[in-house]
């Protein structure tokens, strides 16, 4: 079963979607996924149409990264200027639900 779908039609779609969400907003990020499929084409045996987009708006632009590890994982987070912790400053932060929040609130990856 193909069909095929005209710009026009798509645009439309597409801007339908992205009026419906400036309206109503909401607290969460929304994502929308289209799949595309090629008639008479074998990804596995030709790969032409292989690639990589790069996206006009970043996702996430104010995403934070906190790194949770042993010294030697410390030491190249604070070389590359990105939030540590260790397991001594995990410790003491469990203590305290102002700072345990705080950290909730960052992206976290884990590296032990």
């Amino acid at each position: 079963m193909t069909s095929k779908v005209s710009r026009d039609t798509l645009y439309e779609c597409v801007n339908g979607v992205l009026n419906h969400s400036k309206k109503k907003k909401r607290g969460f990020l929304e994502t929308v996924e289209i799949q595309i499929g090629l008639k008479n084409y074998d990804p596995q045996k030709d790969k032409r149409f292989s690639g990589t987009v790069k996206l006009k708006h970043i996702p996430r632009p104010k995403m934070q990264v906190c790194v949770l590890g042993d010294q030697q994982h410390c030491d190249e987070a604070k070389a590359n200027n990105v939030p540590f912790m260790d397991v001594e400053a995990l410790k003491k932060l469990n203590k305290n639900k102002k700072l345990v929040k705080k950290l909730g609130r960052l992206s976290i990856i884990i590296s032990l």
